[in-house]
């Protein structure tokens, strides 16, 4: 296995980036401030790393007696979930696309009797939340209609049934505001202390993460299921995988806590890591490690921070301009501050971070996917 692009900044705290990859010092920061927490053994950024609220996001922790989920933050459960459906890229245009997409920001129990129907079945009505199931949200989340543009594995993609042809649907979004009010609750009665492990306090805190990721598995699915009716598709889940949570884990005979945030887990098969809204995204078939600990990039990760696009982009572009991206496809977002945030210049070039996994030894390249279009909000219904 290879580590030219492993770098080692002390015993515990490492970085899978080649030396050409720009982290921000502040993220490095970060990564060595939570190194220090009580019962942190070893903490590792990934290529896409950068600077969070008080915590580095595109990372993942391991510690034992003790965990901490404010390093989960309150997007309990956000992750990736890839679809194929059976519509073709010939049947519509772009501009047919975006019609028969039209708006998924209302609430999805609101569409229609059958659609609430739907919403019940997963049994969430109780977490005060279920009107925001089945939309996406705001910050990074979207949903992608994307065609495999390059192959580099023909058997896998035959296992999975993928045809060049037709539509995949990529979902990313988490669990809204339910995973947001856990984390509020938690830090107001315990701060950032972090919670010792088998006892009561710790094992309530478990029962309401299990249910965020239920939560946000089930808002992936909806997002999706909405959008290929949309469409007039017949879609079928290939992949679900979450990158914000919590795992009990055991990492060279030692039991403990895995944490990742922004972190897709390189434990449960294949996984997409996508680029930004007008840059490829890559299907890979992750190669287990603890030098990563099990864990891989989870997108391109942030060059600019948010507050700093609009100032840095309103000279060169307007909203009509990025809603057109340089690979032809388009980007649906009627909101003017989030269409300058999400700009694909305030990120990184994801095969930056492709090249870094595949020279750590981290993964293995199975398509390369390209977007139609990205939707993000059609007014501002990102609450």
């Amino acid at each position: 296995m290879g580590n030219s692009s492993l770098q080692i900044i002390s015993e515990n705290i490492s970085v899978v980036a080649s030396k050409n990859t720009w982290i921000a010092g502040e993220a490095i920061q970060q990564l060595q401030t939570t190194a220090k927490l009580d019962g942190m053994r070893r903490v590792v950024g990934m290529p896409d790393l950068h600077p969070g609220r008080g915590y580095p996001v595109g990372a993942a922790f391991f510690s034992v007696d003790r965990y901490y989920p404010a390093l989960i933050g309150g997007d309990i459960g956000c992750g990736m979930s890839l679809w194929k459906t059976d519509l073709s890229t010939a049947k519509f245009s772009i501009d047919k696309l975006v019609k028969r997409l039209g708006n998924i920001d209302a609430p999805l129990i609101a569409v229609s009797d059958v659609w609430r129907d739907r919403v019940l079945t997963h049994q969430l009505a109780d977490t005060g939340y279920e009107h925001a199931l089945g939309s996406i949200g705001g910050g990074n989340h979207f949903a992608e209609l994307q065609h495999v543009d390059q192959i580099y594995d023909q058997a896998c993609i035959e296992k999975l049934g993928l045809d060049q042809k037709k539509i995949l649907v990529l979902a990313h979004s988490g669990s809204r505001g339910f995973g947001g009010q856990i984390l509020r609750e938690h830090v107001e009665q315990f701060r950032h202390a972090g919670l010792l492990a088998k006892t009561k306090e710790s094992d309530a805190y478990l029962i309401q993460h299990q249910r965020a990721l239920q939560f946000a598995r089930a808002n992936r699915s909806l997002i999706a299921q909405r959008i290929c009716a949309n469409l007039g598709a017949e879609g079928e889940a290939i992949i679900d995988i979450d990158h914000n949570l919590l795992t009990q884990f055991e990492l060279d005979g030692q039991a403990g806590w895995l944490h990742r945030k922004g972190a897709t887990p390189a434990d449960q098969g294949l996984v997409v890591i996508p680029g930004s809204r007008g840059d490829y995204s890559y299907l890979v078939e992750p190669i287990p490690a603890s030098l990563s600990l099990y864990s891989l990039a989870h997108g391109a990760g942030r060059k600019w921070m948010r507050s700093e696009c609009e100032a840095r982009l309103s000279k060169r572009y307007t909203m009509a301009q990025l809603a057109k991206t340089s690979l032809g496809s388009r980007v649906i977002c009627n909101d003017k501050g989030l269409i300058f945030e999400e700009a694909p210049e305030a990120y990184k070039p994801i095969d930056s971070v492709i090249h870094s996994l595949q020279d750590a030894g981290l993964i293995t390249l199975v398509a390369r996917l390209k977007p139609l279009v990205s939707y993000k909000t059609s007014g501002g219904c990102c609450a």
